[in-house]
């Protein structure tokens, strides 16, 4: 098992979406994505997400994973969730994970658990 977590200021999301708005949520955002973030604290969070994702497996958000291989929805009772992109499934081979987004006092934090059948 394989955990990464990242947390983020609010307030620096909040900053970027004012000053480039949609090019900057379609930078790191799929149209779904930025369909399901109503609030600022959203955003941060998915961007929390994925960069806790890239982190428990292990290469970073970069040439080998990148912002769109990570995909983040919400179950039926609004559980967050992640996929990875076919192409970047094939290179991390995840079998098993959970993820968790929270906010409070103007950060937002995530914390991710991954198994993959990848020795490493």
């Amino acid at each position: 098992m394989k955990i990464g977590t990242d947390i983020i200021q609010i307030n620096r999301i909040e900053t970027l979406i004012d000053k480039y708005d949609q090019k900057f949520k379609h930078k790191y955002l799929s149209t779904d994505e930025i369909k399901l973030a109503k609030k600022v604290e959203t955003y941060a969070g998915f961007w929390a997400a994925k960069e806790a994702i890239a982190k428990a497996l292990g290469c970073g958000i970069g040439s080998a994973l990148t912002f769109h291989d990570i995909i983040i929805s919400k179950n039926a009772k609004g559980a967050p969730y992640f996929i990875l992109t076919d192409h970047a499934q094939q290179t991390h081979q995840i079998t098993q994970s959970s993820l968790s987004i929270s906010h409070d006092g103007g950060f937002a934090i995530a914390v991710v658990a991954i198994t993959t059948s990848n020795i490493v």
